[in-house]
């Protein structure tokens, strides 16, 4: 074989520019969430876990009505067996279409809805202290559905979202809120509920947004932001100062699946990104420290990966698929340990609770 071809396949083998870190093992909890015998899951959108153990979980689920007029959106609580406890704020007016419940260094619980373009904090016995955002009613001018990829976007309105996707806090309390289907920013909030600021446009350079699908944040105050479509994470101090930004490459075994749907187009997903391409981020979790690690999803290849907050993988675990174990749609991550992770899935109705074998902190 010529010289120069070699080094072509060695230039471009999957060594040559990805991750290799080790497959971690672990076990999943069967018949975790026990629901009375008349209620049902929905896409299950988000999970979380309070300082009792207690399992939040937020499921696309309730009212029944036709395929465009349901209110898909239902807090539930279950004690840390899975035993069902409550329905939390039954029939709101914020609820249209679920997309991620939290729970804060207090225990309260906030729930983010994407389809009416809200976030809610709850107490912890359930009620609502504050609001974030407004929905439009059928009597508003601009109640129609937001276009996402309108050129040029719309201006963005102080205090209002254009589909909203999740929430983080720093350690002073304050509030901060990706705002990102179509808005593509990061909002900060103080935590009397004052608007402060916001950061970020749609785009693909540094401190750009292509759907801002999860945020999170660690002991130190930096913010970490799930940049989706263009595969990366990115990472802001509190005044929206870049700091960090890094990519989990992970080639896919050559025989992935994807969970539905056709396979994506990998040709040239590390460059071009992509939704539903290894590595682009659905879901963060930071773990409560002292040694604090961070948990990502994928859609496809429907893995969850083990991060150092710099960026390094340190495992990955789980493929497509709809037995324990396999996931489908990892759209919400709860991570109350390093060592014990809950996840809630869109395509398979469910949450897990993963028990991951070991200490597997080798190599940080």
């Amino acid at each position: 074989m010529k010289k120069w071809l070699v080094g072509l396949m060695v230039l471009f083998a999957p060594s040559a520019f990805a991750q290799q870190p080790p497959e971690l093992q672990f076990d999943s909890v069967p018949n975790l969430l026990k629901l009375p015998p008349d209620m049902h899951l929905g896409e299950a959108s988000g999970v979380a876990v309070n300082s009792k153990g207690n399992i939040f979980v937020y499921s696309r689920g309730g009212t029944t009505a036709n395929a465009f007029g349901a209110t898909a959106s239902q807090l539930l609580e279950f004690d840390r067996d899975g035993t069902f406890i409550r329905e939390i704020g039954k029939n709101l007016y914020a609820w249209a279409y679920a997309h991620v419940v939290r729970v804060d260094k207090e225990d309260n619980i906030w729930a983010v809805d994407k389809g009416s373009d809200m976030i809610v904090k709850f107490n912890p016995n359930g009620r609502v202290q504050m609001v974030f955002g407004r929905k439009s009613e059928a009597s508003d001018a601009e109640a129609h559905a937001h276009e996402r990829n309108k050129n040029p976007p719309e201006p963005h309105v102080d205090g209002r979202f254009r589909q909203p996707s999740d929430v983080t806090w720093d350690s002073a309390g304050n509030i901060y809120i990706s705002d990102g289907y179509v808005n593509s920013r990061v909002a900060k909030i103080s935590k009397d509920g004052d608007w402060m600021k916001s950061w970020g446009k749609k785009g693909k350079g540094p401190g750009d947004f292509d759907l801002l699908h999860t945020i999170a944040s660690d002991n130190q105050n930096n913010i970490y932001v799930g940049d989706r479509n263009n595969r990366r994470i990115q990472v802001f101090d509190t005044e929206g100062n870049l700091k960090n930004s890094f990519k989990i490459d992970v080639p896919p075994p050559a025989d992935a699946r994807p969970a539905i749907g056709n396979m994506p187009n990998l040709t040239n997903y590390l460059e071009s990104g992509g939704s539903q391409t290894p590595g682009a981020p659905w879901a963060i979790c930071i773990t409560p420290g002292p040694n604090q690690v961070m948990y990502v999803s994928d859609s496809f290849p429907g893995r969850l990966y083990k991060l150092s907050l710099d960026g390094k993988v340190l495992g990955y675990m789980g493929k497509s698929g709809k037995q324990l174990k396999q996931f489908g749609w990892i759209h919400g991550i709860a991570c109350p340990s390093e060592n014990e992770v809950y996840v809630a899935e869109i395509l398979t109705w469910r949450v897990q609770k993963l028990l991951i074998r070991g200490d597997q902190r080798a190599g940080r």
